[in-house]
C-alpha cells in the first residue's frame, strides 16, 4: 500500500512537472542569467548600476516563475508565510525594472519622480500582503499599475526625435514583453495565471543583457582611452620638471615629487642654478587632476619668462601673478621662490600663500614666512622679499601643503611641528636622505594620500 502511495505520489509530481517545465525552465535560465550578471560585476571589483538592477530583476522574475509553480506548491509545505511570499513577489519584481530603466538613462526627470513613487507603491503592497494576506485587491492595484506603466513606456519609447540604438533595441524587446504582459495582466486576471508573458520576458531580458553587456563594454573601452590618455598627460607633465639638479660645489638640491592622481596641480622648477647663485621655485594649485595639471604648465610658462627676475624674488611673483591672472578658471595658486646668492652671502625670499620655508641652521629650524596673496586671484596683489645671511651648512626645506595637511587614521594633521623635528633630526644626513625621511615619514604617517606631496631639500655648502 505504501509503495502504491509512493508511485502515485512520483507520478503526480512528474505530471505537474511536465505541466510547468516551460516555466521551470524559463525560472532557471533567467535566474542564471541574472547570477551571470552579478558575477561579472562582482569579479570587475567595480559597482555598476545596470548589471547589478538587471541581475536583480532576472533572479526575482525567474524565482516568482519557480514559486507561482505547481511542483513548488508539492514539496514546500503549505504555510501562511509561503502563500505571502508568492503573492508578495509580484510586487517586488517591478522595483529592478524601474532602478534599471533610471540606470540606463531612459527615465527622465519626471518619470524618475514616478518611478520612486511607485515603488513605495509596490513596497506598500508587501507589506499590506504580509499583514492582511493575499487579497485580489492588491494583485488590481498592482496590475493597474503595471499595465498603466507598460503603456507609459510604450508612448514614451515613441518620443524624441535623437533616440539612440540601445534605446530602440529594448524598444522593440519591450514592446514584445507588453504584449504577452498586457494579455497576462488584463485577461489572466480572470483566467487564472498564464505562462505567456514569461516567453516576452525572456525576448526583453535579451534585450536588456544586449544593451547592458554593450555599455559595459563601451564604458571600459571609454576608461581604457582615458587611461592612456592620462598616462600621455602625466609623461608630458613629468617632462616640464626639471631633471636632477646639476653638479654644484655650492649648492646641492634634492627634489621628490609623489602626485596623489596620474597628473597634478604641483610644480617645481630651478629658475638658476651654477656655482654663485641658485634660484628655487616651488607651486601647489588649487584642486586636483587634469585640470590643476594644465594650469601648473601655465606655471612653468609664467615662471620661465620671468627669469631676468631670478634675483628679485617678489617682482618675480608679481609678474607671474599679472600673467596668470584671468587664465585659470578661477583656480588659485600658492608659490614660493627663494634665490640662493653664494657671492653676497644672501638669500631672498618671497611666497605667495605658500607655507613657510624652513631653515636648518646649527641644529634649530626657523620658518621663514614673507606672504603675499595667492597668485592668479587679484590682479592687485603686491609681495615683499626677506633677506636673510646665508651661512655655510644651511638647508633648506621647500614644500606643498600636502606634507603637513597629511591625515593619519584619526584625521590629525602630520604637521608643521612634526615636519621641523624631522628637518632637525636630518641634520647628520645627506640633502638626498633628508628629502627621503621627510617624504618616508610623511607617507607612513598619512593612512591615504589626499594630496600631492613635493618638497625640496637645499643644502648650502659655503662659497668655494
Amino acid at each position: 500500500m505504501q509503495g502504491i502511495d509512493r508511485e502515485l505520489t512520483a507520478s503526480q509530481v512528474l505530471r505537474v512537472f511536465h505541466h510547468d517545465e516551460l516555466r521551470l525552465f524559463l525560472g532557471a535560465a533567467f535566474v542564471t542569467v541574472g547570477l551571470v550578471a552579478g558575477a561579472f560585476c562582482v569579479l570587475r571589483r567595480k559597482f555598476d548600476a545596470l548589471l547589478v538592477w538587471l541581475a536583480l530583476f532576472a533572479i526575482l522574475y525567474g524565482g516568482r516563475l519557480w514559486m507561482q509553480s505547481g511542483l513548488l506548491s508539492l514539496l514546500v509545505p503549505d504555510s501562511i508565510f509561503f502563500r505571502n511570499l508568492k503573492f508578495s513577489i509580484d510586487y517586488v519584481v517591478p522595483i529592478p525594472a524601474l532602478f534599471f530603466f533610471e540606470a540606463a538613462g531612459f527615465l527622465n526627470k519626471g518619470a524618475r519622480v514616478i518611478g520612486y513613487v511607485l515603488c513605495v507603491v509596490f513596497l506598500c503592497l508587501v507589506a499590506a500582503t504580509f499583514v492582511f494576506g493575499p487579497s485580489l485587491k492588491f494583485l488590481i492595484i498592482n496590475n493597474v499599475i503595471i499595465i498603466a506603466g507598460l503603456i507609459a513606456l510604450i508612448v514614451q519609447s515613441k518620443r524624441g526625435e535623437n533616440i539612440s540604438r540601445d534605446f530602440v533595441v529594448i524598444r522593440r524587446g519591450l514592446l514584445v514583453f507588453v504584449g504577452f504582459a498586457l494579455y497576462d495582466n488584463i485577461i489572466g486576471l480572470f483566467r487564472g495565471g498564464s505562462k505567456t508573458e514569461s516567453l516576452g520576458f525572456a525576448v526583453f531580458l535579451a534585450t536588456l543583457g544586449y544593451v547592458a553587456a554593450r555599455r559595459t563594454i563601451q564604458r571600459d573601452q571609454q576608461l581604457v582611452e582615458i587611461q592612456k590618455e592620462l598616462d600621455v598627460a602625466r609623461r608630458i607633465q613629468m617632462s616640464i620638471l626639471p631633471g636632477e639638479f646639476p653638479n654644484n660645489a655650492n649648492f646641492r638640491v634634492a627634489a621628490r615629487y609623489v602626485p596623489m592622481t596620474s597628473v597634478a596641480g604641483d610644480f617645481y622648477d630651478f629658475l638658476i642654478s651654477d656655482e654663485r647663485q641658485t634660484g628655487l621655485l616651488i607651486a601647489d594649485v588649487s584642486g586636483h587632476g587634469v585640470p590643476a595639471a594644465l594650469i601648473a604648465s601655465m606655471v612653468k610658462i609664467a615662471a620661465t619668462s620671468q627669469r631676468v627676475n631670478t634675483a628679485n624674488p617678489s617682482k618675480l611673483l608679481a609678474a607671474m601673478n599679472a600673467t596668470l591672472c584671468g587664465i585659470t578658471q578661477n583656480q588659485f595658486v600658492t608659490a614660493a621662490y627663494v634665490h640662493l646668492d653664494a657671492e653676497a652671502q644672501e638669500l631672498r625670499y618671497s611666497a605667495a600663500a605658500h607655507p613657510p620655508m624652513l631653515l636648518l641652521r646649527g641644529g634649530e629650524v626657523m620658518p621663514v614666512v614673507e606672504n603675499g596673496l595667492m597668485l592668479a586671484a587679484f590682479d592687485f596683489a603686491e609681495y615683499s622679499t626677506v633677506v636673510l645671511p646665508l651661512m655655510a651648512g644651511d638647508r633648506l626645506l621647500l614644500y606643498t601643503d600636502g606634507i603637513v595637511e597629511a591625515e593619519d587614521g584619526k584625521q590629525e594633521e602630520f604637521g608643521q611641528e612634526r615636519l621641523c623635528a624631522l628637518l632637525r633630526d636630518s641634520a647628520g644626513l645627506g640633502h638626498t636622505e633628508a628629502a627621503d625621511l621627510v617624504l618616508s615619514s610623511v607617507q607612513r604617517w598619512a593612512a591615504a594620500q589626499n594630496d600631492d606631496l613635493t618638497l625640496l631639500v637645499c643644502d648650502y655648502a659655503g662659497a668655494g
